[in-house]
């Protein structure tokens, strides 16, 4: 299964580019919520999400060494139709009245262009995301001790050069001197890699945002700093290089059939297992692929019936409550509701009386509330405060 992005030349796209490089991350987090969903139901794939970070890592060694091999080009590189092609320059030296002029040249990869790419690829990841473990611990027990008042917890710039104390009597006896040390030393390394690691963490993404920039500025071939450590260039396959990659792989396993060595009993069990395995290599790509998708579209549908839970409830708004009624001992209503109750005359600075909700003149109402402490229609208590001012008529 291979993705074709539009674009000329053989120089991929930084899209294209950005695409291969997130899909692992992808690829994982697909991986570990369905390994996560499977063991609601089957317990003892537990142990298997609790080193998820090796379980991934040997998954995509396996992934990435096959792909190099058959493909010359990492896992996701190769869904996208690219390849990997070692940098080569050649330094040409002309007449004095020509300039000079280098050539870049590119050729496959070498065999220890592809095991330095497999450690780039799988054995980088795995250390950083288990730096950033120990970095996050580290960080929970700071701030357990802040909270509860320890100081051996804490991971100061300063802690790895001063002595954080000894051991107490009842750990000496309980684990003896030998034991005692280690964990101080075990301490004090994770002191150190707490502290360095978001100095070490920021130069890595700043090196690769510079080099992303320039990629997508076209002022360098190298897409990240490994890319250009290692001394290759990504490039788009040609059609001919597509099409010869299952010829070449057919060459590969009839080679590998070929080296059997041992009875026939063996050799047939043999064969059996590098079937399955070729099998099982064939359809990862679009086994894996799909899973992302499926994992894509979960998040996408439990999101929405999150979203749909969590949004609240619109009622209709309430009727409007009934009138007052008027006091028989009340002033009477006039039949122009333009007029104040109290004057007879057209409102001046309409305002509301909150206990019942009429509308009188402003001076009219506040002497009448001031004296009789009362609505004058409707004969309910009420004081200057429940006068309210009306502006509908700015």
């Amino acid at each position: 299964m291979l993705f074709q992005v539009g674009g000329q030349g053989t120089r991929p796209t930084f899209f294209e580019m950005a695409a291969a490089q997130q899909l692992p991350d992808s690829l994982r987090a697909a991986l570990t919520y369905s390994l996560g969903v499977f063991a609601l139901r089957m317990p003892f794939l537990h142990k298997v999400l609790d080193y998820n970070d090796e379980f991934f890592a040997l998954l995509m060694m396996v992934l990435e060494s096959h792909s190099l091999r058959t493909t010359d080009a990492s896992f996701s590189e190769s869904l996208y139709g690219l390849r990997r092609r070692a940098v080569k320059i050649t330094y040409k030296k002309y007449s004095s009245n020509m300039e000079s002029n280098d050539k870049i040249h590119h050729s496959g990869l070498e065999k220890h262009q592809k095991i330095a790419s497999v450690a780039f690829l799988v054995i980088l990841p795995y250390v950083r995301s288990k730096l950033h473990y120990i970095y996050n611990r580290e960080r929970e027990a700071r701030l357990q001790a802040s909270l509860w008042g320890h100081d051996d917890a804490r991971f100061d710039d300063t802690d790895f050069l001063l002595d954080q104390g000894e051991s107490s009597h009842s750990q000496v006896e309980a684990f003896g001197v030998e034991g005692s040390h280690m964990m101080h030393v075990k301490k004090r390394i994770m002191s150190v890699i707490a502290c360095c690691y978001p100095w070490i963490h920021a130069t890595n993404e700043g090196l690769s945002f510079a080099y992303q920039l320039l990629y997508l500025l076209d002022a360098t071939g190298f897409y990240s700093p490994g890319l250009h450590a290692l001394g290759i260039h990504v490039c788009r396959a040609t059609g001919q290089e597509l099409m010869d990659s299952s010829s070449r792989i057919s060459r590969i396993r009839s080679r590998e059939l070929e080296r059997l060595r041992g009875p026939l009993w063996l050799k047939a069990v043999q064969r059996v297992l590098l079937s399955c395995i070729y099998t099982t290599l064939d359809y990862a790509q679009t086994g894996l692929i799909a899973a992302v998708f499926f994992f894509k579209m979960m998040e996408w549908w439990y999101q929405s019936a999150e979203e749909r839970m969590s949004a609240p409830t619109v009622y209709p708004p309430p009727p409007p409550p009934p009138p007052p009624k008027v006091a028989k001992d009340g002033i009477p209503l006039p039949p122009d509701r333009t007029l104040c109750p109290l004057c007879s005359q057209k409102r001046v600075n309409p305002s509301v009386i909150a206990v019942s909700g009429f509308v009188f003149c402003y001076a009219c109402i506040f002497k009448y509330v001031s004296q009789y402490k009362r609505c004058p229609v409707t004969l309910m208590p009420a004081t200057v405060e429940h006068i309210r001012r009306l502006f509908h008529d700015l």
